[in-house]
């Protein structure tokens, strides 16, 4: 066998920005095309607006109607959550949409037994939201204060790009359940859509029209038009008229009733449920659900800035992000839309996927969400396309953004048995430990945390519920205490050194600086 040469050896230095993408944070493609990005961003998150009010608002006591109302107020909420992110915030191309880290608490809310006895549905509908509006007005000065006040960017300070590692990866491979499991509960919608969306983005992206690559950017769009209008003609034709209920949930497009439900033209405003009611027991436990969400917002900040081909956020620049993710869960609270603020995953895996992190393009499909939220039966008629159509996306989705948070293993020394241990057991943990509390409430009915104190079960259910919220305890605890005199360099910390400051890197003012200039009122750090 012949002697490979050194020359011969394929070496890739690590690189700051992720390198090929045809538009990065600053660039803006053509507004027609922008206009066809931004749409495709507004349909995918679709599936977070309407998978939430779906699962929460009938436990509420909710019918059709409020549960269209509550969807079209999430939506309406998001574009103004994700004009101020991308404008004021941390300025990166993300979509500032519903959460799932917030459902343990609001479910403890929701069983309640001053709610739960109340007889009229819809009765115990209002009282239940008003409860979960106050708890998030409430919960939301956490975000507010660490975000403003800049403890989050001293908090920032012991990251890595090690501890950073499993944090990223698993804000993407922690939303497994909702990818494949849903897709296989309907398989002969989900597969296809899934085997079709990678040929064409992957396989076929090279294909252009006048010199754009349109099943690269645009096959999301693609796809979805065929699998819908094919889940269409299953069900008009019958082929679910017999089957099973959960089997027409996640296949038919005619279960969600959204359309008739929603009215022609309605503007959600502050307050239109009634007046919010405050209990600290509900606040305390809703205290949980921000933390875990300001933890998971902070990896998929991480992902988006690698995938608009931007540089790391400085921890300025990340904790004034917080701090405006604390007003989103204000608007949140105000608003009524059932559930907190945290970054949509699924769009941020879109940005890698379509090799476009341009902000103009989250901003185009802000100006979406509110305006189809307005135009109520419009909106509806896009978010009745199945759930199973969104999980296959998902699939990818995910998987991109997990990808991202591994890319940072570049920077580190993955030679050391140190950071193996480190990495091996953050990750094994954050998907092993929430993985035991997910089966121990769907078997039991309650978490493993059950005591007398409400919101102490909710502290605890809802934190160890989370992967990237484990992960992130056990990777920084881990990398700050085990062998630190000697590991800053296996550690990356002299190439994160630079990013951690805001004039610590001269490319760091073109990405983040803030219109306006408002820099002068708001001088950075």
């Amino acid at each position: 066998m012949a002697e490979v040469k050194p020359e011969d050896m394929v070496h890739h230095q690590p690189m700051d920005q992720l390198q090929g993408f045809e538009y990065c944070i600053d660039s803006n493609p053509s507004w027609g095309e922008g206009i066809a990005l931004g749409f495709q961003h507004y349909i995918l998150s679709l599936g977070t607006a309407v998978m939430i009010p779906t699962l929460l608002v009938p436990l509420m006591g909710g019918n059709d109607y409020d549960k269209a109302k509550v969807v079209q107020t999430l939506l309406f909420v998001t574009g103004i959550k994700t004009l101020l992110q991308t404008l004021f915030g941390t300025r990166l191309p993300t979509i500032m949409g519903g959460s799932y880290a917030y459902v343990v608490s609001i479910l403890s809310i929701i069983r309640d037994p001053s709610f739960a006895q109340i007889a009229d549905g819809h009765t115990r509908f209002l009282q239940t939201m008003r409860a979960i509006q106050g708890s998030l007005i409430v919960s939301s000065s956490i975000q507010i204060i660490l975000g403003y006040s800049q403890l989050w960017a001293i908090c920032s300070r012991f990251f890595s790009p090690l501890g950073m590692v499993p944090v990223v990866a698993l804000v993407g491979l922690g939303l497994f359940e909702r990818g494949f499991p849903v897709v296989g509960k309907c398989v002969e919608i989900g597969l296809p859509m899934l085997i079709l969306f990678v040929v064409l983005s992957q396989y076929l992206k090279h294909v252009n029209i006048r010199h754009v690559p349109v099943l690269e950017r645009f096959s999301l769009l693609m796809c979805i038009a065929l699998v819908w209008v094919y889940a269409h003609i299953l069900t008009a034709s019958g082929a679910y008229k017999h089957t099973a209920l959960v089997t027409q949930i996640n296949c038919r497009t005619d279960r969600g009733n959204l359309i008739s439900s929603s009215e022609w033209i309605s503007v959600p405003y502050p307050l239109q449920w009634g007046a919010p009611t405050f209990s600290a027991d509900h606040a305390f436990g809703m205290m949980a659900a921000v933390m875990v969400s300001l933890i998971e917002t902070t990896g998929a900040f991480k992902a988006a800035a690698r995938l608009a081909s931007a540089t790391p956020p400085p921890a300025y620049v990340l904790s004034r992000g917080i701090g405006w993710q604390g007003i989103g869960t204000l608007l949140d609270g105000l608003f009524g839309t059932g559930t907190g603020s945290t970054v949509s995953v699924e769009n941020v895996g879109l940005l890698g996927s379509t090799r476009v992190g341009s902000r103009r393009v989250i901003q185009i499909s802000a100006g979406f969400m509110v305006f189809f939220s307005i135009l109520g039966k419009f909106g509806a008629l896009f978010a009745s396309i199945p759930f199973t159509i969104f999980a296959a996306i998902y699939c990818v989705m995910f998987g991109i953004v997990a990808a991202v948070g591994l890319s940072f293993m570049q920077f580190t020394n993955m030679n050391s048995m140190r950071n193996l241990f480190i990495i091996g057991v953050s990750l094994f943990l954050g998907l092993s430990i929430p993985e035991y509390f997910s089966r121990y409430s769907t078997s039991s009915q309650q978490g493993p945390a059950h005591t007398k104190a409400g919101w102490f079960n909710d502290y605890i259910n809802t934190i160890f519920s989370s992967p990237p919220t484990v992960a992130l305890f056990v990777a920084v605890l881990l990398d700050n205490t085990l062998d630190v005199s000697d590991a800053a360099r296996d550690r990356g910390m002299p190439w994160w050194a630079r990013f951690r400051t805001f004039r610590g890197d001269s490319r760091n003012e073109e990405f983040y600086t803030l219109p306006f200039n408002l820099n002068r009122f708001f001088p950075p750090t």
